[in-house]
């Protein structure tokens, strides 16, 4: 017995302070007895700047949990883990002071918080039920806290109490009221709805005798039961453990070998390294004097030369009660006076220098402030995530559309009045988005490229395949893109176009009906290009009508839908009168009579080609298609042409131009006074040919083809915009205006139709509701957080028991004497 006095003393006057770092060398160590640290008399230690500190930090961490701030934030907790018959119920009573349920197979099916107090004068304890969950384990939007029966001041009434929270959280749809009277055999009785859940039971504890802690008890890990339920404790425990916040105490018996506990697995794999994990080895007792290997390696384990097994904070040891022990209901000063006794004289835990490392006082005051120091470093972190989850959740928040507050009348008129002004500003152009223009722009430049593809390949030769193509009058162009149905058309062609023709005309006169044949040929190619371009234009438009309808109408999904419908069916018809517009204006073009009022134009065409085409007759190899490699340009001048001086004359070094032999006949005419002359007029000096007929018949044709050409590329345009785009701006508003009044006059109630159009989609209201609880939750959890100030600016010192406050106790100047 002096032995164990004079390590007490020695315990006494060692007891170290919390150091800045948690690091495994900041956890205390002393040397001396495990034995509980002798009483104070009147030394009110809980008074302490650092004792209220603790205090203030563990109540801010029970009412973020109330809260649900940890379903949002990581905040520091310490969970406990273990298997089944690992010690973990033992644990957890010996460190709480309070009865948990023991049945054979597994009896915690939910988290246990447990938060313990010592700032109280006498024992009591309250229940609250944390439902953070629905019966399908989703998170609610805001977990709500049951006040479970009423405050317990006996120690002994607790562990019914406890099964019956228990219970009403298995039964979620049952009222927890119901389970206040259920006896123990009546709770083993039911047939819960649920076999787990993720809910917690809250016990606050409130002991003059205990260490200011928190904790969740998960339940015990297990592996002879059904796959499911065995899954469903493993899911949970890795849930709790996954937090980098966290500290895993995870008990480990030492009956067994350590790698055969599945709770050491689980914490690994959550934390690798081993610097939030802290293992507590239960029943040493268990151990036989004759297992020395055994003992030795969980004492190497212990002070930490095992390689294998190493953790930043250590391990600790504990001997808790035995059923035997638990029989006798002994107190929780004699269990660890008990368990003092024990490693004080058993071999070879005696002789472990560290004996902080064993026994529950230590290992819960060591706990605690690692808990308290975690907490410390965490808020900064804690406020900065706080402050970035309420800034997305406002931006969220804000990002949706406000509620409707003017009249469902007023808001349904003012949205079709919207979408009718926008359109008909995107039909004139005047809109700030020029997307239905721009577009369309570009499909009609399209259209003109292709009907201009159209144009009639006459080549006044024999073999005009020979030939190259004559695309302009002042030969400086060739068409790239020819319609692949133009024929090309020779002189014999075109005669046999007049002989097929001829009815009961006199000679020397050339039938129209052999113009008109050829007129048709380009004419009809016109169709397929205006249908296409009138696609494309349609398609334009559902665009800009699907856009406008969405920005006007999609807050309210019914109405967008109501809405929706009617405007494309006003689209459809408007798209049906167009294309009948377009056929219409195409049956100008290709139907007789051929008609122009543009003769001035007309005949000025007919003498160029004319000109032109007896002027290419005449110089016929200079128009001859040379053999080239397949992809290159040809032109009116080949370079194997044998008559150089067909060709237009090269510039004279010095950038002088040599004169044509055009130039040279038309300066002499206007000297012999025949002035104003053109090249073209030049071909009237050729001596008659004889397909005449045939050049006039070309050039009449391509000159009409022009004139058309012109009418054609600019009345399709008009014909869309006006018959499509300008029809509908202009009628949609009376058409919706009208359909919505007759709609709304059909039913029972006016008032009525416009709310239901105007209904706000369910999904945006759940939203909007989920955000404004979730930012409301997150500012209630932020001014409690602000509430803490920041330990840099407090002097903080947890009390330390040392020779010089026991002198100081004892001589009067402290607040009491130490009692003997």
């Amino acid at each position: 017995m002096d032995l164990l006095r004079n390590r007490r003393k020695q315990a006494a006057s060692t007891e170290p302070s919390i150091e800045s770092s948690l690091d495994v060398t900041s956890l205390p160590s002393l040397s001396g007895s495990v034995s509980p640290p002798e009483p104070w008399e009147e030394v009110d230690i809980s008074s302490s700047d650092y004792a209220r500190r603790r205090r203030e930090l563990m109540e801010m961490m029970v009412d973020l949990r109330s809260m649900g701030a940890d379903a949002l934030i990581a905040l520091p907790s310490v969970v406990v883990i273990g298997g089944q018959s690992a010690g973990k119920s033992s644990l957890v009573e010996a460190v709480s002071g309070i009865n948990v349920p023991r049945d054979s197979g597994t009896c915690t099916r939910c988290p246990m918080e447990c938060n313990m107090s010592s700032h109280a004068t006498s024992w009591s304890c309250t229940i609250t039920l944390r439902i953070g969950f629905d019966s399908n384990g989703l998170d609610l939007q805001k977990p709500t806290n049951v006040r479970f029966g009423p405050k317990i001041t006996d120690r002994s009434e607790f562990e019914v109490w406890l099964r019956r929270a228990q219970a009403a959280i298995l039964n979620p749809n049952v009222p927890s009221s119901t389970f206040h009277t259920k006896t123990i055999e009546e709770l083993r009785n039911i047939k819960n709805t649920l076999k787990f859940s993720r809910n917690v039971v809250c016990v606050s504890i409130e002991d003059p005798d205990a260490t200011d802690l928190s904790f969740y008890d998960l339940p015990g890990l297990i592996q002879n039961e059904e796959a499911e339920i065995v899954a469903l404790v493993k899911c949970l425990a890795e849930h709790y453990v996954k937090k980098k916040n966290t500290i895993i105490l995870t008990t480990i018996p030492m009956s067994d070998d350590m790698e055969n506990q599945q709770s050491m697995s689980l914490a690994r794999a959550a934390d690798p390294t081993g610097w939030r994990t802290i293992g507590v080895l239960t029943k040493p007792d268990t151990l036989g004097t004759g297992a020395i290997n055994q003992r030795r390696k969980w004492v190497e384990i212990i002070e930490g030369h095992s390689e294998e097994h190493t953790l930043r904070h250590g391990f600790y040891c504990v001997r808790l009660p035995d059923d035997a022990e638990r029989a006798q209901r002994l107190s929780r000063a004699e269990s660890q006076r008990r368990a003092a006794e024990y490693f004080d004289t058993t071999s070879p835990w005696k002789d472990v220098i560290d004996r902080r490392r064993f026994g529950i006082p230590g290992f819960v005051s060591d706990i605690s402030r690692l808990l308290i120091r975690l907490i410390e470093e965490a808020l900064p972190r804690l406020r900065e995530d706080v402050d970035a989850l309420l800034a997305k959740c406002t931006k969220d928040f804000d990002e949706l559309p406000p509620p409707l507050e003017n009249d469902p009348q007023i808001e349904v008129l003012g949205r079709v009045n919207a979408f009718c002004d926008d359109f008909k500003s995107f039909a004139n152009g005047s809109h700030e988005d020029k997307r239905l223009a721009q577009r369309n722009r570009a499909l009609y430049a399209i259209f003109k490229r292709d009907i201009r593809g159209t144009a009639p390949d006459f080549r006044p030769f024999n073999e005009p395949e020979g030939y190259v193509p004559l695309d302009d009058i002042e030969e400086n162009m060739t068409l790239t893109e020819r319609d692949p149905g133009v024929k090309v058309m020779g002189i014999y062609d075109i005669r046999k176009v007049i002989q097929e023709a001829i009815g009961w005309e006199l000679p020397n006169n050339v039938p129209y009906q052999a113009k008109a044949n050829l007129i048709a040929q380009f004419t009809k190619l016109w169709v397929t290009p205006s249908e296409r371009c009138f696609v494309g234009v349609n398609k334009v438009l559902d665009q800009v009508i699907d856009t406008l309808i969405s920005t006007h109408f999609g807050r309210f999904k019914v109405l967008e839908e109501y809405f929706g419908n009617l405007i494309r069916i006003q689209v459809d018809i408007c798209k049906a009168r167009a294309q009948d517009a377009v056929k219409t204006a195409l049956e100008l073009e290709t139907t007789t009579p051929h008609y122009t009022q543009n003769t001035h134009y007309l005949q000025t065409l007919r003498e160029k080609w004319l000109a032109h085409y007896k002027t290419v007759r005449s110089r016929p190899s200079m128009y001859r298609a040379p053999i080239r490699p397949i992809g290159e340009a040809v032109g009116p001048c080949p370079s194997n042409d044998p008559n150089p001086s067909n060709c237009p004359s090269p510039a004279k070094p010095g950038g002088a131009k040599v004169e044509t032999p055009e130039s040279k006949a038309l300066r002499a005419l206007a000297e012999a006074g025949y002035a104003g002359l053109q090249v073209s007029d030049l071909a009237r000096l050729l001596p008659p040919d004889s397909f005449e007929e045939e050049l006039v018949v070309m050039a009449d044709v391509r000159a009409y083809y022009h004139v058309a050409y012109k009418r054609i590329i600019d009345h399709i345009p008009f014909t869309i915009e006006h018959a499509l785009h300008h029809a509908l701006a202009k009628q949609l508003s009376q058409s919706l205006l009208t359909s919505l009044l007759t709609d709304a006059a059909s039913g029972p109630n006016f008032s009525e139709r416009m709310k239901e159009l105007v209904s706000e989609d369910a999904s945006i209201a759940q939203k909007r509701l989920m955000l404004a609880t979730r930012k409301e939750r997150l500012l209630d959890i932020r001014r409690r957080l602000m509430c803490m100030i920041p330990s840099e600016h407090r002097t903080l010192q947890e009390p330390v028991r040392t020779s010089e406050n026991i002198k100081s106790a004892r001589s009067g100047k402290g607040k009491g004497k130490m009692k003997k």
